[in-house]
């Protein structure tokens, strides 16, 4: 049977994490994109070799196998502001010396954990607006299979990814105008 920690993060402990963050957005802007993939696919391969994880690391590492793809996703095109964020996130994911080292046993994540939870959410608009697109193009690939030009498909992905991208935008402003992290 188990047992349901649960935790509020106070203000002051938000901006410990979010200075966590923002040091490692300082560190992606001039870091080469793919050396940070590759160090953010190493991290969860070694993760993965020190199973059985715990549960509530385990959970996360679907999270970000598909926030890896979203940023691969060459018809998507995520926006750089987006990009950044993911970035800096698997920069402080991917570091063992993070604020709780990760070799120490069940807590070593769990500033890890936290930081995915708190980019995830600042996120929500725009994984909401990459699972609508994917849709989109899965439906229209469906619907039309081999019989549509690619141009024209090119283009349609493009028109319903700029609708998803404004999307995105004004829901992320009028959250971040409300204050939420």
């Amino acid at each position: 049977m188990g047992i349901k920690l649960s935790f509020e993060l106070s203000d002051r402990d938000l901006r410990y994490f979010r200075t966590a963050l923002k040091e490692s957005r300082e560190a992606v802007r001039d870091a080469d994109e793919q050396d940070i993939l590759d160090a953010i696919r190493q991290a969860l391969t070694d993760i993965r070799r020190n199973e059985p994880l715990p549960d509530f690391v385990a959970q996360r590492l679907p999270v970000i196998e598909s926030l890896i793809a979203m940023l691969l996703d060459e018809d998507w095109r995520l926006p750089r502001a987006e990009r950044e964020r993911l970035m800096a996130m698997f920069v402080y994911f991917s570091d063992p010396e993070d604020i709780l080292p990760d070799d120490i046993p069940v807590i070593g994540y769990l500033d890890d954990v936290i930081i995915i939870e708190l980019v995830t959410r600042e996120m929500q608009h725009v994984r909401e607006a990459y699972d609508d697109f994917c849709r989109f193009r899965n439906d229209y690939d469906r619907e039309h299979a081999d019989s549509v030009d690619a141009a024209i498909r090119r283009d349609r992905l493009d028109r319903r990814r700029q609708q998803l991208h404004q999307r995105m935008r004004r829901r992320s402003t009028r959250v971040s105008k409300l204050g939420n992290w």
